[in-house]
């Protein structure tokens, strides 16, 4: 496993922001790691990257525990805080060769070209960091990360306050790059999950609450119920919608436009169509809503004691 979390639990004082939590990440995964502000993901990766120390279990990378062995741990993650510490005085290249010198690589001045041609820095290369946008500021944070070329990559909100097609060139960036590496990430940009995600883990008040398949999640609300958009050619009564078979609630949208909620095991669209010949209505539109990743999110973190 790249990386292996058991039952680790993290205290500041009084207040326990991790409880017992426990996960693995195998070579090659793509993990979104989800959860409110205040869950417990920066603390997890501050711990799994040797910046804190857990005060109960037991945290490995690559094998290796993270308070017996953190220079090994190390070498073999690459890490991207949320606020991305960068020497704004510097030149893009003098900065990477720095990092590299941290690192010990041997051919770094060849090492530093190879990462700003993959990273996308050539045209800006020849920059103080402090005159480039914020969008290649990040990428120069990602090829610090990956400067060393570690094994497992953690990013902590990489793509917080860009701009849409600065989070398309990143988002790109962090697909390309987890072809090769275990790559754990947070976000609260639900797009980016879905677009790069193998697999989900949402904290919640320092637990886990969620750890499955990017897709298998979506399914999660299905004991829930299914929502159906509706829009009639003239006028219908609620009582008669909130007759139908299976129907939870009925709200008015617009004139002729309704949302209706049924139980799990009911396909009201049938009935619905026979409801409107029955009455001599006209279906304009009908709509199935799909589960989205941002509903189960909401539901697995909204008021949960």
């Amino acid at each position: 496993m790249s990386i292996r979390v058991s039952e680790v639990s993290k205290f500041y004082g009084g207040q326990k922001a991790l409880n017992q939590i426990s996960f693995e990440l195998g070579k090659g995964e793509i993990v979104g790691f989800l959860g409110p502000n205040g869950a417990g993901k920066t603390t997890t990766m501050k711990i799994l990257t040797c910046f804190l120390s857990p005060d109960g279990g037991r945290a490995e990378v690559c094998g290796f525990d993270v308070l017996r062995h953190p220079m090994e741990v190390k070498r073999r993650i690459g890490y991207l805080p949320e606020h991305n510490p960068l020497y704004s005085d510097m030149y893009v290249r003098e900065y990477l060769l720095f990092v590299a010198g941290i690192y010990r690589l041997s051919g770094s001045k060849s090492r530093v070209e190879e990462i700003v041609e993959k990273t996308g820095l050539l045209p800006e290369s020849h920059k103080r960091i402090g005159e480039l946008s914020k969008g290649y500021r990040q990428r120069v944070g990602l090829a610090q990360a990956l400067i060393h070329d570690p094994e497992v990559l953690i990013l902590d909100e990489p793509t917080s306050g860009l701009d849409p097609n600065q989070i398309n060139e990143i988002r790109e960036l962090i697909r390309e790059t987890g072809r090769e590496k275990t790559l754990l990430f947070s976000t609260h940009i639900m797009q980016e999950v879905e677009a790069l995600c193998d697999r989900v883990i949402i904290i919640n008040r320092g637990q886990i609450v969620a750890d499955q398949p990017a897709a298998a999640l979506r399914n999660y609300r299905s004991q829930a119920g299914t929502t159906i958009t509706v829009e009639f050619n003239t006028a219908v009564s609620e009582s008669a919608l909130a007759a139908l078979p299976g129907v939870t609630s009925v709200r008015n949208i617009s004139a002729n436009t309704w949302e209706i909620s049924a139980q799990s095991a009911s396909d009201i669209r049938q009935d619905l169509f026979r409801f409107a010949v029955d009455s001599g209505l006209e279906v304009l539109t009908l709509n199935r809503r799909e589960t989205r990743l941002e509903d189960v999110f909401r539901e697995l973190t909204q008021n949960r004691d």
